[in-house]
């Protein structure tokens, strides 16, 4: 099975941006997982962590986004983080079928921030390292 991104919606609520995406990835949950909740698995697809405590209020430090707190974690399910200058990114893994997984990510942010393409392209990075 490959990967894909089927759906990449934004809505616009005053100054807050919500972006949302589904994106089916050739792998099982447990093997998604840590592409999504380590430094190692961010690095690879997303961006470099600096610090990553795994557990609900924990302090989280993503690459250019900034320093902020784990503000959701449930084990092979979800990560979210909230971030200064970033926003809200979570990330929530269902099972796909046999042996897949769909990831429905949201990103809420204020003013200007990521765009529909950038994080189109970085799903695409994360399918091809699942992949290979």
């Amino acid at each position: 099975m490959a990967g894909s991104i089927e759906q990449g919606t934004r809505q616009t609520h005053g100054s807050t941006h919500i972006l949302h995406f589904l994106v089916r990835l050739p792998k099982p949950t447990d093997q998604v997982w840590p592409s999504l909740s380590t430094p190692e698995g961010l690095a690879a697809w997303f961006t470099p962590v600096d610090v990553l405590q795994p557990r609900l209020d924990g302090t989280v430090t993503l690459g250019d986004l900034g320093t902020g707190t784990v503000t959701a974690w449930d084990v092979d399910r979800v990560a979210e983080y909230t971030v200064e200058g970033g926003g809200r990114l979570r990330f929530h893994l269902e099972r796909d079928g046999d042996s897949g997984t769909a990831l429905r990510f949201t990103h809420e942010f204020e003013g200007v921030g990521e765009t529909e393409p950038a994080w189109r392209a970085r799903f695409e990075r994360l399918i091809d390292s699942l992949s290979s």
